[in-house]
């Protein structure tokens, strides 16, 4: 089973393209924080850095209604996509396909 669910916060304003069949692609930056105590009991807190694409009118509403800082709920899959840089090597991006993004 390939499942994602997310909460967290955008790092930056939506970012709308549309593809040659005219189909709206939007990319959210989604921060997601979590802490915990290390061994001395000191409180450590992480965030962790998502890449989430959403297709179609689900995109277009992203772009619409969600701005830097707001929170929201993301469910959907991994995938990897693999290209080439221009000097040959081979790079590699992770990212979550949303299935469904909710305004928090």
């Amino acid at each position: 089973m390939n499942k994602v669910m997310l909460v967290g916060n955008l790092g930056k304003t939506p970012e709308i393209r549309h593809i040659a069949s005219g189909t709206a692609v939007c990319d959210l930056r989604l921060a997601t924080n979590e802490s915990y105590k290390d061994k001395e009991g000191h409180e450590v807190k992480k965030t962790e850095w998502h890449k989430v694409v959403v297709w179609g009118k689900q995109a277009e509403n992203c772009s619409k209604y969600l701005k830097k800082g707001r929170k929201v709920y993301v469910e959907g899959k991994l995938s990897t996509r693999v290209w080439e840089d221009s000097e040959g090597n081979k790079r590699y991006s992770t990212e979550v396909i949303a299935f469904s993004v909710k305004f928090l």
